[in-house]
């Protein structure tokens, strides 16, 4: 049996990483057995994301303590909770990834920033592509223009080479 300093630091430990996470989500875990946890819990560990069960009272008094007493709406059956303070997309996408391969699994909702979110909306979070491709996408955005200017100019450049080579030629004709 677990102590009441045991509880209460885990409370503690709860509430605290509610408080300082960017994507918080509340899944069903029902019909996954340990191994898909496990491995559920390894793809998110790589994006530093979290995933505990805990119990639906220490939840609750949790999300009380941290100000976010909204999430307490998905605290219903077997539910798990992840916390991310690192890449919410990563972490979205790995929810959305696995619950394509396990029907049973299911996304409750969740917290980006302090807004609620219903479970269509983690799995569309999922779909954003990954920072380093915004990235990418950005820098290309700048690019181009660049890229336009140097060419225009250097069309403008051969332009005039071709007319003082037809101009030589010419005067060399005459």
């Amino acid at each position: 049996m677990i102590t009441r300093e045991a509880k209460e630091k885990m409370l503690e430990e709860v509430t605290e990483e509610l408080k300082q996470a960017d994507l918080v989500v509340v899944t069903n875990y029902r019909g996954l057995n340990v191994q898909s946890i496990n491995k559920l819990r390894g793809e998110l560990r790589k994006e530093n994301c979290r995933y505990k069960i805990t119990k639906n009272t220490m939840n609750r008094l949790a999300c009380r303590q941290a100000g976010v007493e909204e999430l307490e709406n998905f605290f219903e059956g077997p539910v798990a909770i992840a916390y991310s303070s690192d890449d919410p997309v990563a972490a979205a996408k790995v929810f959305k990834d696995f619950a394509k391969e396990h029907e049973s699994f299911e996304i409750k909702g969740g917290m980006l920033s302090g807004q609620l979110l219903d479970s269509s909306a983690i799995k569309a979070l999922g779909d954003i592509p990954p920072r380093e491709e915004l990235l990418a996408r950005v820098v290309g955005g700048f690019q181009a223009p660049i890229s336009g200017l140097v060419g225009a100019l250097h069309g403008n450049m051969r332009q005039l080479v071709y007319t003082l080579d037809a101009v030589r030629e010419q005067k060399e004709s005459a």
